[in-house]
């Protein structure tokens, strides 16, 4: 038997949401279990990617054993109902760029829990599966719009589980993802994070994720220019990206953007505006990038309102 699971890539923290704002966007990565008929072949784990050579580089250095992610997120589930994985292949077909803040790690762990579990028989539901994808990531804002879709508020509780709500994006609000051509491992990105923040911090930023609340439902976009700054991991992390402060300050006078954001750890970066002026935006980011000469891939996207689901191999 063979399943596939296709899994829409995301973008998390959204400015102020540090680890509980997430989006599904319509870039996906496609994970395939099947049982193979040989007793004894062990874990056979494939990975091919469909954009550059940039990506294939990186996969050379993806664990293709035991310790690939998307195995041991296989073997939780397998735990979790008194069973131990044998004979597997696991075949990931990438389209997400892999280190870039997209959530290529959450769409393969996903992607490989949810066919792991149509092989067993669906012995796990939603809130499990959850658990389980939050539990090998870290941190539910990546997992949880992967496996749900479209813009989600997340959270995961002292117990394990995953409370979230999923809300409406304003639809006329542009969504541009910008992509440098260098990577930025995740937990590099972490690393430059204080362990404790400053009070004063703390309360900035939730007062501008209950402006990010309103400001989607009222669609009221001057507040959503406050609601999207953050005091909490940003300032942090705009070292790693070189260009990120330029991008920032030239945005930040251009009529009709509402905000510049890190995509999850970066490096990408998430433009948000309205109206007509992408070409304007694509600029500002490609010229400065290019100054650096740091080359960069360039979309306006649509929320992904499907999560990962089984297709067709």
């Amino acid at each position: 038997m063979k399943v596939s699971v296709k899994v829409p890539a995301t973008t998390a923290n959204l400015g102020s949401g540090f680890d509980c704002l997430g989006m599904a966007l319509p870039i996906y990565n496609i994970v395939t279990i099947e049982e193979t008929v040989l007793p004894g072949s062990g874990i056979e784990i494939n990975m091919m990617s469909e954009n550059n050579s940039d990506d294939e580089f990186a996969i050379e250095h993806i664990p293709t054993d035991e310790n690939n992610i998307v195995f041991k997120a296989v073997e939780m589930l397998y735990n979790s109902i008194g069973q131990v994985p044998s004979e597997l292949k696991i075949t990931i077909k990438s389209q997400i760029p892999i280190a870039k803040g997209l959530g290529s790690s959450a769409s393969v762990v996903v992607g490989g829990l949810m066919a792991a579990n149509e092989l067993l028989g669906c012995p796990a539901d939603e809130p499990a599966l959850l658990s389980i994808a939050a539990e090998v990531e870290g941190h539910p804002d990546n997992v949880t719009p992967a496996i749900i879709g479209g813009l989600v508020l997340t959270s995961q509780e002292d117990d394990g589980s995953i409370i979230y709500r999923k809300l409406q994006w304003p639809s006329e609000w542009n969504l541009t993802v910008c992509i440098p051509d260098y990577e930025l491992a995740t937990e590099i990105s972490r690393s430059v994070l204080p362990k404790e923040v400053p009070l004063k911090d703390a309360a900035f930023n939730t007062k501008r994720v209950a402006m990010f609340m309103e400001a989607i439902h009222t669609k009221d976009a001057e507040l959503m220019k406050y609601a999207l700054q953050d005091k909490l991991h940003q300032p942090y992390r705009t070292k790693l990206v070189p260009g990120l402060v330029e991008i920032m300050a030239s945005l930040k006078h251009e009529e009709n953007v509402l905000g510049c954001v890190l995509s999850g750890a970066g490096p990408a970066i998430l433009v948000i505006s309205q109206k007509n002026n992408l070409d304007k935006i694509k600029s500002i980011v490609h010229d400065t990038w290019a100054d650096l000469n740091v080359k960069t891939d360039i979309r306006t996207l649509k929320v992904e309102e499907m999560g990962a689901h089984i297709i067709d191999a």
